[in-house]
């Protein structure tokens, strides 16, 4: 596994827009051209795929937020993993190296994230990976998980 992330750009905008999840996760998750069209409506947003070698296999979308908290917020939004490619370890993967970028691209500590209360599987993941709750909820009703990097270590193993 050769996993790197690359910003969505006119050059790989196809190959990315193609990935699905499956069926029973399309209400967890937008897809991956409505993703890209809210990034082009708000510029905070940073899209990426998620590849193994050449392949895409991933995307996810972040942004820092400074009007939330005390000194503003880096949000994990969208996360997903093509369905052709789930069951392979880029999930636990893919979350451990979009920690290490957005550490190392804002300098958080603490990287925030939302999820639907029926998503067992992504749950149980970010829980893994060293996710809680924080007893938030948003704007959507999706509860939101919180890590706190100095508390776990970046490596997340």
């Amino acid at each position: 596994m050769s996993l790197f992330i690359k910003i969505v750009d006119k050059n790989n905008y196809k190959e990315l827009i193609n990935l699905k999840v499956t069926k029973e996760q399309e209400n967890f998750i937008e897809t991956v051209e409505t993703c890209l069209k809210e990034a082009r409506e708000y510029s905070v947003w940073k899209p990426v795929g998620i590849y193994d070698g050449a392949k895409p296999i991933g995307f996810a979308m972040y942004g820092l937020f400074l009007d939330e908290g005390e000194n503003g917020r880096v949000w994990l939004d969208r996360f997903l993993i093509s369905y052709k490619e789930q069951g392979k370890g880029y999930g636990k993967a893919g979350i451990k190296l979009l920690i290490n970028n957005l550490y190392e691209e804002y300098g958080y500590d603490e990287i925030y994230l939302s999820v639907y209360k029926s998503n067992d599987k992504a749950i149980k993941l970010y829980k893994d990976l060293g996710f809680q709750f924080n007893d938030e909820v948003d704007v959507n009703g999706e509860k939101i998980m919180v890590i706190n990097l100095n508390e776990k270590g970046r490596d997340n193993d």
